[in-house]
This record gives structure tokens, sequence and C-alpha cells, in this order.
């Protein structure tokens, strides 16, 4: 296989050396915390690495020092000597690892030194599947190489990756799409709970990066195949039962003086690839496949933030549940993604330049505001779609959302066409993690305001009145819900048919959303 320039390259026997060392090192994302601590760690995710690199210095516990030297020269880009290397990597090697394209060596002896080409670090999530743990490999960041990424850079895991990972369906899947594999980290997960993954992406350099951090996950093409191009061009004709994507969704000026990432920018005007992608992920998904990805959108002056993508989801003739994560004024969305590429306000020329041409660039179609979120789709099995669920979720949330959107999705179906006389047949139970909260006044006897309140997932709150929160109180299993019905009536004096047109469609969003399960 021809190598890409700098971008590691794969020797299975040394790619499988590697992987022995780094295990060897204990290169864990628990040990590299332990030795770093508490101060170091936080003051790295704010950018700022002397800690770090006082805390990995000489002088650290003998048993710590491959993790120690392996982070120095991987995680925070500085020169390690040759030995320290070495010794961390006995089996691969200096030697080896400069061969798998991951260092550059001054010199022939142990006094010299070797310098990262790549940044190599443990991962390490829990992805609604169980907890998962591998090495990625990426390009260095800015912290590591002082200066601004160049355009054609291979992001690492970062916030969307992990957004992404810990809201994708984990049941068990036949063929699994990732679609902009960058650094494979999506594919690696996938990889768990699907019989054959494909991964694809525009970038030479990105699928070389992908393909070493499977290699090392002991991952062959059998389980990951690789292709490159754009969108989806590689799989057209195929179907597949999931598709992940983290595609290039940043809205960005198509001008000359505004760089372009590979990673991030889709090269279109502004938020027509997340359009054309949504309306048409269904050409290569099986019935009943789903469809995750994380998108942008611009939301135009006089629209309500779903009104756009809610136009895009109708097209596209599937179900869909978009969850509102983030909404961005232009001139928040501009400095997010100008200090992203690596230019701060310090340099003051770029900076205002590149400030300019990103308002611009939104007001020339009128943007209010940008939104972000995650975007679920699911082709029906048979018939139209059933779901077209639109909704702002900007407070925290309780990862994983996997198996929180899976089992939504099945109580949709559930519920869907489900009778008034079939829906109150059912046994039901409070899911374990729904609290209530009853607020009272001074000296007061009944609540004014009762909250069931869920602890997982969402964390939805809904207000419930008098019938609904003694409906709710009651769902142990033992009575139907019509049974509880008649008993509320009775109690309240009231006729249960009241009862129940007050009640029951409020429980069928109960039950869709998980804080009622049938028994």
């Amino acid at each position: 296989m021809t190598a890409t320039p700098d971008a590691p390259v794969v020797v299975p026997a040394l790619v499988d050396a590697l992987r022995a060392d780094l295990t060897a090192a204990d290169f864990t994302v628990e040990h590299v915390d332990e030795l770093l601590g508490p101060v170091a760690a936080g003051a790295l995710t704010r950018g700022e690495v002397l800690p770090a690199l006082r805390a990995t210095a000489s002088g650290t516990p003998s048993g710590s020092a491959p993790a120690a030297a392996l982070t120095r020269a991987f995680l925070l880009g500085v020169p390690v000597p040759a030995a320290a290397l070495q010794a961390a990597l006995p089996s691969v090697g200096v030697e080896g690892a400069r061969r798998l394209g991951l260092v550059d060596v001054a010199g022939q002896g142990p006094d010299d030194e070797v310098v990262a080409r790549v940044d190599l670090r443990p991962y390490a999530a829990s992805d609604g599947a169980g907890d998962a743990a591998w090495w990625i490999a990426s390009d260095l960041g800015e912290l590591a190489t002082g200066g601004p990424l160049r355009t054609d850079h291979v992001l690492g895991v970062g916030g969307a990756s992990l957004t992404l990972a810990q809201a994708t369906v984990r049941d068990p899947r036949r063929r699994v799409l990732d679609l902009g594999t960058g650094c494979g980290v999506q594919a690696l997960h996938a990889s768990r709970h699907a019989a054959h993954v494909v991964a694809t992406d525009l970038s030479a350099r990105a699928l070389a990066f992908a393909r070493f951090t499977t290699a090392l996950a002991g991952l062959g093409d059998d389980r990951v195949e690789l292709r490159a191009g754009s969108m989806l061009e590689p799989v057209a004709g195929d179907t597949f039962d999931l598709v992940v994507s983290n595609p290039p969704f940043v809205i960005t000026p198509r001008r000359g003086d505004v760089p372009a990432y590979d990673y991030r920018d889709g090269g279109r005007a502004g938020d027509d690839l997340v359009r054309d992608l949504v309306t048409g992920v269904g050409s290569v998904l099986a019935p009943g496949g789903v469809a995750q990805l994380l998108a942008n959108w611009e939301v135009r002056d006089g629209e309500e933030w779903h009104e756009r993508i809610g136009a895009w989801v109708d097209a596209s003739g599937l179900d869909a549940w978009v969850v509102l994560r983030d909404e961005q004024d232009p001139a928040q969305y501009a400095e997010t993604w100008i200090r992203d590429g690596g230019t701060t306000p310090a340099d003051r020329s770029t900076w205002t330049a590149r400030y300019g041409a990103w308002l611009d660039d939104l007001a020339s179609r009128d943007v209010a505001s940008v939104g972000f979120g995650v975007v679920t789709l699911r082709r029906p099995v048979a018939g139209p779609p059933t779901l077209r669920r639109l909704e702002s979720q900007t407070g925290p949330v309780r990862q994983p959302l996997g198996p929180v959107i899976s089992a939504a999705l099945a109580a949709h179906d559930g519920v869907t066409g489900l009778s008034v006389e079939a829906l109150a047949g059912l046994r039901l139970t409070v899911a374990p993690d729904v609290t209530e909260e009853r607020y009272l006044q001074p000296g007061a006897v009944d609540p004014r305001v009762v909250l069931l309140r869920q602890g997982r997932g969402f964390g939805r709150t809904v207000q419930a009145g008098t019938a609904l929160a003694a409906f709710v109180g009651a769902c142990d299993g033992e009575l139907t819900a019509g049974q509880i019905v008649g008993a509320l009536g009775a109690l309240l004096d009231v006729p249960a048919s009241d009862v129940a047109a007050d009640v029951l469609p409020t429980v069928r969003g109960l039950l869709t959303d998980g804080l009622l399960t049938i028994a």
C-alpha cells in the first residue's frame, strides 16, 4: 500500500509489537491521569502544558517512567531522549516507531532526542455497550506544535466525537457505515456491536490515520473496511443497518483568505452539506436502519430553530428525531471556529479579517443564529414515517444517551397506533430513575406543584396535575391503566372517561420518554 505523506503506516509485525509495548507500559487513561494528577490534568484541558511537563519530568517513579516518556512524546509533543523511548517501547523500539511514521530521530546515539510526528494517546469511554479502551492516532494539536493547524489536519477525539459516540444506538447491527471517519474513533465503537464496518473519508491522510488506529486495535480489513470518497459516493448502492457521521458540518466562508480544514469544512456554501446528508442518507439505509449524525444548521431571520432542519427531515421521508444541544449567534459562532483553527485575538490583523469574513458570510443569508444538535433518522420497515420529533435540550444530560434513544425508538413503535382500549389494558411501572417532587406553601395540605423528574438520559421534568400524579403513583404493575383510571374517577368523584381523557394522552409520552415502562 502506498504511504501517505506525514501519516503513520501499518507494518503488521511492528503494530503488534507496539500494542504489546503500550499495554506493558500501562499507557492507559487511568494511569496517565494518575501520573499527571488533577492539577496538571486540569491545566492541560485549559491549554496550559507546563504543569503536565513538570509532572512527567525526570524523577518520575520508575514504574511510571515508560508511561511518562510516552506521555511527553505523544501527548505533549516535546523531545524525549532516545534511550527513554526505547525503554518505553522495548519490542518495537525507536527504529520501529520511526518506520511506522510515529517519530523522527536525530542522530544514532542513546543521548539523541526523538520527536513525535503524531499524537498517540489512550482513549476510554462508556458508549452504551460497556466500557471501551483503545489508543487513538491523530495529528499533534496546536498545544504540541505551537502553531495553527494544517488544513489537512486529522483531528483526534474531541467533544463532538464523544457526543456522537455516546448518543449512538448500540444494539447489534450487521453492517455499519462510519461516514467521515477521521481518525477512526466511531469505527472502533461500531466494531463492538457490528459484524462489519465500512469507514469512509475524502481525506487520504484521515484514512491513513484510521487504518493505523484500527490496526492498533487489532481490527483487520474483514472487520473495518476503509473507502475513499466524498459523503455517500463511496457507498452508492450499498445499504447499512446503522450510519454514524460526524461530518464536516462547520459553516465556513468560502473565501481564499479563510482556511478550510478537511476535518470540519465540507467545501459547500452555508449548511448545504448537512442538508444533502439529511435528505440523502435514506438511500443507504436498510429497512429499519438508523442514521445518527451531528449537524450545524442556519436559523434565518424570522424563523424558529426547528423550521429549516424540520423541512429537511420532512424531505428525507424518514422517521426523525432532532435534539438541539446549542445555539450560537453569528459572533459567537465566528469566534468558536476561528479559535478552533488556532487563530487568537493576539494575531489582531488575521483575527479581524477572519471575524469579518464570517460575519459577512452569515449576514449574506440573513442568518440570525446557528443550531447544533444530534439528528437521528430511521427508515421505516414499512409504510410512511410515524416519528417527527424536534426538541431543544440545551441543559446537562446523563451520558451515554445511546441506550435512551434506542429505548425511546422502541417505545415509540410500541405506543404508535395503540388504541385507547389497548393502552388502558397495559400494566405499567414507574422507571427506577424517576422521582417525584412536591412543592407546598407552609401549612398547606395539598401541593401547588408536583414534578416528575427523570434521573438519566435527558433528565426530563414533567409537571403533573392531581390526576396524573396519582396515576403515576399507582403504577406498580398490579393494576391495569384502565383500572387505575376507574379508581381515580371514583376517588375524585368525576367520570372515569374524564380522567382517561386527562391522563392517558400524557401517559403515551411518559412511556416514550421512559418515565413509565410496561410491566
